[in-house]
């Protein structure tokens, strides 16, 4: 009889604790995993995509005036389960016909080496390729050009700098760099529109 007890109380005390350890595995894998800390560059995309909705705004252009003064509608969009921001500019008052109107398209994404990128589908038939850092003060958000798809015969967008004001308001600065290498800066400022009273396509 002791020697039965000797046998059991062990079979029974590892048993216990073989229940007790899975039990814990158990509530272990269950427990809400804290979330990795956001990468810069997700950081800075995070920022941009709080600027979707649209926009007004007046284009200035001091390398060559007689283009200065166009108003602009601009929409930012985010989509595609929120890993792309579009941004698409229009002159104001214009109907989306890309056959008639210019209509540049940007796009905005953190692609897999983890870096914020930014790829414009320009009206000179294009498609720069532009990486994104962010000031330290989260206000600017400056993209510099790393590679060209497509023709350059009619220039390419080389840069671009977005600026947060607050919520309703932001600038954008782009530079195009026409044949012979020479800068052409458009900058515009630019105001959210109320819900329903955008421009675009009226």
């Amino acid at each position: 009889m002791k020697c039965f007890h000797r046998i059991v109380l062990p079979v029974v005390l590892l048993t216990l604790s073989t229940v007790a350890f899975a039990q814990s595995d158990a509530h272990k894998m269950d427990a809400p995993k804290t979330p990795a800390p956001k990468s810069d560059a997700q950081v800075s995309f995070d920022t941009i995509k709080a600027l979707a909705g649209d926009w007004d705004g007046v284009v200035d252009v001091k390398d060559v005036p007689q283009m200065s003064g166009v108003k602009l509608h601009l929409s930012m969009r985010v989509t595609s389960r929120g890993n792309v921001l579009v941004h698409e500019f229009q002159i104001a008052g214009t109907p989306l016909d890309a056959a008639k109107y210019d209509h540049p398209v940007t796009m905005l994404y953190v692609d897999d080496a983890d870096r914020l990128t930014l790829i414009h589908y320009c009206d000179a038939g294009n498609r720069p390729r532009m990486l994104g850092k962010m000031s330290p003060d989260g206000k600017r958000l400056e993209f510099e050009f790393t590679e060209l798809s497509g023709s350059n015969k009619s220039g390419h967008m080389a840069h671009a700098v977005f600026t947060i004001i607050d919520q309703n308001h932001h600038s954008e600065e782009w530079t195009f760099i026409l044949p012979g290498d020479k800068p052409m800066r458009a900058r515009m400022e630019l105001q959210r529109t109320i819900a329903g009273s955008g421009v675009s396509g009226k």
